[in-house]
């Protein structure tokens, strides 16, 4: 009975070291007496008990390897803290187990290597306009050195990049003063637009003043004109209204009274001017002066 159990044991021990069963997305390598046999895909494989044993087993998932931080020297001699992040995949796991030692080791280093490569290349001040460079030139790097690793680079990106303190407070100064001459630029640009407004405003002004002051003119002489136009046809029509008041029967006789009283008239205001009375050396003079006046009135008619 014991046997029957012992042997059952080993049957499912051998059953057990016979089937592997590997899973998605990884890869087993497989040697058989010490030597290079297969990779195992996933799913079920067979082996041959006490000659084949699994020596690697790889994932062939994107991988992510963080980059420890580095003192970097710029080309204007300014040290800086760096580290970053890589991440690879695994793409032949019969490279990966014999092509290197230890990949991810090598990886790390290449990519501490070129990026202090990279960085002894720039200015202080590119380094931050630069990242992308920076990136593509440790994937480059590492791409072509990894020819023979199984391993594929698939982007590398930087976390930080730290100054020292001196330079952080310079580059603040740096900031604050070029903030402050954008605040002149605007503020000298608000008030050369303001200066521009108001001269644009008065210029506007002085020229509705003279369009306004011409139509006032132009209004008070075509008033004026008007005036004078309204004052000599009611001059005329009233000529013409004694005019005819000379032809009707009496107007002679109206017309020697008027001439006659407004004589008279004048004559007193002339008395009560002053001291003197002028009186003239012959008053038949007054009927003269009526005849004459007549005689103009007479042949006013006739015309």
């Amino acid at each position: 009975m014991t046997s029957l159990i012992i042997l059952l044991v080993l049957v499912v021990l051998t059953i057990l070291m016979t089937v592997k069963v590997v899973p998605q997305q990884t890869a087993y390598i497989l040697e058989r007496l010490g030597k290079f046999d297969a990779v195992l895909q996933p799913g079920i494989n067979f082996i041959v008990p006490f000659f084949d044993r699994i020596a690697y087993k790889y994932t062939l998932k994107e991988t992510a390897i963080d980059i420890p931080e580095q003192i970097c020297i710029t080309r204007d001699n300014v040290q800086v803290r760096m580290d970053g992040v890589i991440f690879i995949q695994v793409i032949d796991p019969k490279k990966a187990a014999y092509g290197i030692a230890d990949y991810t080791f090598a990886v790390i280093q290449l990519a501490q290597t070129t990026m202090r490569s990279e960085i002894g290349k720039l200015d202080l001040d590119k380094t931050f306009e630069e990242r992308m460079t920076i990136n593509r030139a440790v994937v480059e790097s590492i791409d072509e050195a990894a020819i023979g690793w199984g391993v594929k680079v698939l982007r590398y990106e930087i976390k930080n990049i730290t100054p020292p303190q001196s330079v952080l407070n310079a580059m603040e100064k740096q900031m604050q003063a070029e903030r402050e001459r954008r605040a002149v630029i605007l503020q000298s640009d608000g008030e050369k637009q303001a200066a521009v407004n108001v001269a644009e405003g008065q210029k506007q002004k002085a020229v509705l003043e003279s369009e306004g002051l011409r139509l006032r003119q132009i209004n008070e002489a075509e008033g004026e004109a008007a005036a004078l136009r309204s004052v000599a046809e009611a001059t005329a029509e009233s000529i013409r209204l004694v005019a005819q008041a000379i032809r009707t029967d009496g107007g002679m006789e109206a017309v020697q009274l008027k001439v006659a009283d407004n004589y008279v008239e004048q004559f007193g205001k002339l008395a009560k001017a002053g001291n003197t009375l002028i009186l003239p050396a012959n008053l038949a003079d007054i009927s003269s002066l009526i005849a004459t006046a007549l005689t103009v009135v007479k042949s006013e008619q006739k015309k």
